[in-house]
């Protein structure tokens, strides 16, 4: 009998145990699922976002400041929409058409049969050179906003470019970022002040050449006239009587109703951001 009670006790024991061990298991398995590893919490924050450069191209109205005052570009106000992991480059500079912007001292003052002003070399500006660099310029996640078409309008060279080449310029300068596994973004001109009577109006061209560009390669485009002249008309700038250094307007715009003090360019940066937003585009991930 007592040998009987002996073997009972020692089934019911490894019975227990073996219940034991599968209850274990599962909490073990459950805890796995719960954690990702057994024993181990679960990682408190997400990686390091991968650094990103906002490259830009543009013309005064995207460009640093100088020494003076005014003019301010909205370019210069525009990093610090970001967050840490993203660095603008801010390569706009005053005066330029696309053409002279990607070969300057390289487009003379004549005009070829084309009527399109002639190239004295094919070299590109040191400036978009440097974004072509493959050690040091675009990479692969890296983005390219492309403003032009307010100096493009000139009737004379060097600034002057028609319709065509405009196109076939910023295609070369889109085509150029995604080989590179980078972004590009293009812009319609913002617009300067003018009313008509009570409303702001539209006052650039090469909105439709921009466009189409983006059409064609798939690049989205910010309406940046479109956006900037709706600011204007909530902000009741018109009528105006065409003092741009004081009041609403003159803090706002230089007193030459085109170029930005601070704060307008702070609120065009502001423009492009929410359409960058808007538009769901991954670099919104990294605004603040």
């Amino acid at each position: 009998m007592k040998n009987l009670r002996t073997v009972i006790t020692a089934a019911l024991v490894i019975a227990l145990s073996s219940l034991g061990f599968g209850a274990a298991s599962a909490a073990d398995t459950t805890a796995k699922h719960c954690t990702g590893t057994s024993g181990t919490a679960a990682p408190a924050t997400r990686a390091a976002a991968q650094p990103v450069t906002v490259w830009l191209a543009g013309d005064s109205t995207m460009a640093n400041p100088g020494s003076a005052r005014c003019p301010v570009g909205w370019g210069s106000q525009f990093d610090a929409l970001f967050t840490s992991d993203v660095t603008v480059r801010n390569q706009a500079v005053g005066g330029r058409s696309i053409q002279t912007w990607l070969y300057e001292g390289n487009v003379s003052s004549t005009k070829g049969s084309d009527g399109e002003c002639r190239l004295t070399s094919s070299a590109y500006s040191s400036r978009w050179q440097s974004m072509l660099n493959a050690s040091t310029g675009m990479k692969a996640g890296d983005y390219l906003f492309i403003q032009f078409g307010i100096n493009d309008s000139s009737s004379t060279c060097p600034r002057h470019v028609g319709p065509a080449r405009y196109r076939q310029l910023m295609t070369t300068m889109v085509q150029a970022a995604l080989a590179r596994g980078a972004h590009p973004v293009l812009l319609t001109p913002v617009a300067a002040i003018t009313c008509s009577g009570g409303t702001a109006t539209k006052n650039r061209g090469f909105v439709n050449e921009t466009l189409a560009v983006g059409s064609a390669t798939g690049a989205p485009v910010v309406d940046l006239q479109s956006l900037s002249v709706s600011l204007y008309n909530s902000l009741r700038f018109c009528p105006h009587n065409g003092d741009y250094g004081s009041g609403p307007v003159g803090a706002f715009f230089c007193n030459d109703h085109t170029h930005f003090e601070t704060y307008g360019a702070q609120r065009i940066a502001g423009l492009v951001a929410g359409d960058v937003r808007r538009q769901n585009l991954p670099l919104a991930g990294h605004l603040r």
